[in-house]
């Protein structure tokens, strides 16, 4: 089964994501530490409907991470480890988007001409609800397994032409 589908996104009224990007959490008591300094970050980042055409599909293209595998294999190593600890994302989410990114490319080899939205949460996107509409009930906080979720789609204005031969695709 492909780690892809094609989805109706949902989308959260205008600033409700920066609600959500600044709700403390542990060791961040005003939120994330990007909010509204990173660009891809709100308030910067533009909204879904400003980047992909809604009128084409959007596909969700994810990855899904074995949390529980993972807070075994490093409580062997590290007994003394917290539960917090062993679930850091530090640990454990280079390998799962590295697993990602292969699931990316081979979506867009099989679906070229496409733009993937790297962080549909942050362009207003529920992720949660996209992907229960599409079948897929996401752990919320994960304790057994990890999604990292992309969408793609038809984008508004067409991308930058790239190259692989020196001298051409640039302005």
């Amino acid at each position: 089964m492909n780690p892809w589908a094609d989805v109706e996104p949902i989308l959260m009224m205008p600033g409700e994501t920066a609600t959500l990007c600044a709700r403390p959490y542990p060791g961040h008591p005003r939120g994330c530490p990007n909010f509204n300094r990173k660009p891809g970050c709100p308030r910067a980042a533009p909204r879904l409907p400003q980047v992909l055409n809604l009128a084409e599909p959007v596909w969700a293209i994810w990855n899904v991470f074995d949390l529980a595998g993972h807070v075994v294999r490093m409580k062997a190593r590290h007994p003394e480890w917290s539960d917090r600890q062993l679930r850091c994302c530090l640990y454990w989410q280079p390998r799962a988007r590295r697993s990602l990114r292969r699931h990316v490319a081979m979506f867009l080899y099989h679906h070229p001409g496409l733009h993937v939205v790297a962080t549909p949460e942050a362009q207003g996107v529920n992720v949660t609800a996209t992907m229960k509409s599409a079948g897929i009930t996401l752990e919320w906080p994960p304790r057994n397994v990890a999604y990292q979720v992309v969408l793609a789609g038809t984008p508004l204005t067409p991308p930058p032409r790239v190259s692989t031969r020196e001298g051409e695709g640039g302005p």
